[in-house]
This record gives structure tokens, C-alpha cells and sequence, in this order.
């Protein structure tokens, strides 16, 4: 029996401290959310760390089923990263591309 891997895809970027939780809040219900409802979508999740610089960096990671799964989420070019309205507000830095991973254990 083969074993299915899957995809791991992660973006990360920065946000001023004080937006924080307005910012995970914002993309709990843009991102977060769009990724949970797109079939093959496994899970999702969020994570922050405080660079003690007045800057927090935010992490989203997700995992799929394949790569054909994240073109449902992402379009054609899954590696460009995915912005909602309302990210220039927050974003004080931001990855555009998106890095995939094979999950392998």
C-alpha cells in the first residue's frame, strides 16, 4: 500500500504588533476560512511570534491533499501568495511566493 502525502503550504509575513489581533482576525475570516472551505484542504492553521521590534510575524500553514487540490484555493500559479482586500493596511512586510512542502512523516 502506498502512503498519500501530502502538501504543506506556508506564507509568511509581518504585521505592527499592536494590529495583531486585528489582523488574525481579519485573515481568520479571509484566508483561514477560504482555505478550510476548499475541497482537498485538510487543515489550517495560524501562527504569530512577537520580533520584539514592534513587529509581529505571521505564519499561515495549510495542508492538501495535492497540488491540484491548492490550485482550487490559489488559481494556476499556486506559488504566487493570495492578498485580500484590507492586507496593505496591515502588512508591514510580506512574502509573495509561497513555499510547498511534501509532508514525509
Amino acid at each position: 500500500m502506498t502512503e498519500q502525502r501530502s502538501i504543506v503550504r506556508m506564507w509568511r509575513g509581518s504585521v505592527r504588533t499592536q494590529d495583531v489581533d486585528e489582523y488574525v482576525a481579519y485573515i481568520e475570516r479571509t484566508g483561514m476560512a477560504e482555505y478550510r472551505e476548499t475541497p482537498g484542504n485538510l487543515d489550517a492553521w495560524m501562527l504569530t511570534r512577537d520580533l520584539g521590534d514592534g513587529t509581529t510575524e505571521i505564519v499561515t500553514v495549510s495542508r492538501w491533499e495535492s497540488f491540484e487540490a491548492i490550485t482550487g484555493f490559489a488559481g494556476a500559479d499556486i506559488d504566487t501568495a493570495v492578498y485580500y482586500p484590507e492586507d496593505d493596511r496591515f502588512l508591514v512586510e510580506r512574502d509573495d511566493v509561497v513555499r510547498h512542502w511534501t509532508q514525509v512523516s
